[in-house]
């Protein structure tokens, strides 16, 4: 009887589960044929396979698979949307101002889409990544923590590691061409880390950071199991690919963030209320410091977990970006030196011969060189492509697509659209100047995302690249050793040149290096 009762249990438990898996499946099954039949009308790259889609076609360098992306959008630039199955999931491709502003003006599609699942072991689910109502709180916490006089504080933390980025460029100039990426990367890091976390840690002396190399190594990590979807699940990634990796590297980038945390809460608590009191120099804040004084609308603090996610999320988005970004100024300035006088003009006025920091009045005078700034971020986005998850049926430009499916905005082939940038592959930044900038839509120009979830960073990431740029181009002039074609972009999580930016530097006559002091 025993036995019997036994084997009766077993039977029963392998029932429930045949029963709990067909209905699973047929459930997803059901959703799939719903979601391909109802996207059907959308045109569509050839050669779609049922449940592995456009997968196989992908190419597997990432600098290989980046260029094969934006061949689609030219090929079918004549078409509003576009339409690529990865795996199981459809993405819309979006690439035209009409069809970009109709996404992000609804408040109902704010959700990452599902790809973005694959970077919360690093950042968790803070700015970037949350949705929904942790998301908004989030936002409403921090948004006060950018405020414009905080941004101020900073300066003086940008103008001081700019300082050390001249000394280092002088170097380096002396020895013919070299390649600037790792440099600028590691003045960024710098900013960063001493604006986010408040702990100085000297990138630039030190070269070989091994926080730099695990943040351009997760990139292409993540980067590679987002496109190919037989490695979405964790067991398969964990058995047959680069699981084991991915840990590793996570690991040192959560050490990072994880020592200075508990360093600064420690120093924050054995301060006390004596901390805002001092009356010696006044303490710089840090993002840290505000995050570790925020409390949630309910009044609760943040937990240590949650600081996490917000300083793994700014040091990762808040040095990256910025120093692709500047990095392809230095190119584009280095290969037009029309333009790279116009700046050079422009800060012989506001500085003269002076070896002075900038001041906040200064940048503000800085017009053509913030015309060069958005014209470097028109040709080289720093984050090349985003995606949503759509959250309602909706339509775009005519055509149905449903709740489920995902849409990508390919930002690099957005601000190519001939019919607001003529000639776009041409450098030209005076297409940001006021009047040549009337007319044109807000959303055929977004390097900083727009909408509800537009970047919170972008006036310190402006502010950082003028700080920057000026006072590379205060004590050198810069000619490029590439033309545009060996550049070779690699559209990561970042856009990066695959070899690096190659340059040349000679001393200004009558700049700050050779002016008597």
């Amino acid at each position: 009887m025993v036995l019997l009762g036994s084997n009766s249990a077993a039977l029963l438990g392998v029932s429930v589960f045949i029963a709990a898996l067909t209905y699973v499946t047929y459930k997803l099954l059901a959703g799939y044929l719903h979601k391909w039949l109802e996207m059907k009308p959308i045109p569509g790259v050839p050669g779609t396979v049922p449940f592995i889609g456009n997968a196989l076609q992908f190419k597997t360098n990432a600098g290989e698979f980046f260029r094969q992306i934006q061949q689609y959008t030219v090929e079918f630039s004549k078409l509003p949307l576009l339409k690529l199955w990865v795996g199981p999931l459809p993405f819309v491709v979006l690439f035209h101002a009409e069809t970009v502003e109709t996404l992000l003006t609804n408040s109902v599609h704010i959700d990452k889409s599902y790809a973005y699942k694959f970077l919360h072991p690093w950042l968790g689910t803070g700015l970037l990544t949350s949705t929904g109502r942790k998301w908004r709180q989030r936002r409403k916490m921090l948004t006060p923590t950018f405020h414009f006089s905080i941004l101020s504080d900073f300066l003086e933390v940008m103008n001081e590691q700019a300082e050390v980025l001249v000394e280092k460029l002088e170097q380096q100039a002396a020895k013919g061409p070299f390649n600037c990426f790792s440099h600028i990367t590691l003045c960024a890091l710098d900013i960063i880390c001493e604006t986010a976390m408040g702990k100085k840690i000297h990138a630039q002396s030190n070269s070989d950071s091994e926080y730099v190399r695990s943040v351009y190594k997760m990139s292409d990590i993540i980067s590679r199991r987002q496109r190919t979807p037989w490695f979405w699940p964790d067991f398969v990634y964990y058995y047959f690919g680069e699981g084991r990796e991915h840990d590793r590297t996570l690991k040192i980038l959560h050490s990072f963030t994880y020592d200075v945390i508990k360093e600064k809460a420690e120093a924050a608590g054995d301060a006390g209320s004596d901390s805002d009191s001092d009356e010696g120099a006044r303490k710089r804040r840090a993002f840290l410091d505000m995050l570790l004084k925020t409390t949630d609308e309910h009044g609760g603090q943040m937990s240590h977990e949650d600081i996490q996610e917000e300083v793994d999320t700014f040091m990762f988005r808040g040095h990256d970006t910025t120093a692709a970004a500047m990095n392809w100024a230095v190119h584009l300035l280095g290969s037009h030196p029309e333009a790279q006088g116009k700046v050079q003009q422009e800060l012989q006025e506001v500085f003269g011969a002076s070896d002075r920091p900038a001041t906040i009045e200064d940048l503000k005078k800085l017009k053509y060189l913030e015309c060069v700034i958005k014209e470097a971020l028109r040709l080289f986005p720093s984050v090349p492509f985003f995606a949503r998850s759509i959250c309602e049926d909706c339509h775009i430009n005519g055509f149905k697509v449903p709740k489920g499916a995902n849409a990508i905005v390919i930002t690099y082939a957005l601000h190519r659209d001939a019919r607001y940038f003529p000639e776009p592959e041409e450098f030209r930044p005076e297409r940001f100047l006021p009047e040549n900038s009337v007319g044109r839509p807000p959303y055929a120009y977004i390097p900083f995302s727009a909408g509800l979830r537009n970047c919170i960073g972008q006036r310190f990431a402006l502010m950082e690249e003028k700080v920057i740029l000026s006072s590379i181009l205060r004590h050198f002039s810069v000619e490029a050793c590439q033309n545009r074609d060996e550049l070779q972009p690699v559209g990561e999580l970042i856009l990066r040149p695959e070899k690096g930016i190659w340059i040349k530097l000679e001393k200004r006559a009558g700049g700050p290096l050779t002016s008597s002091n």
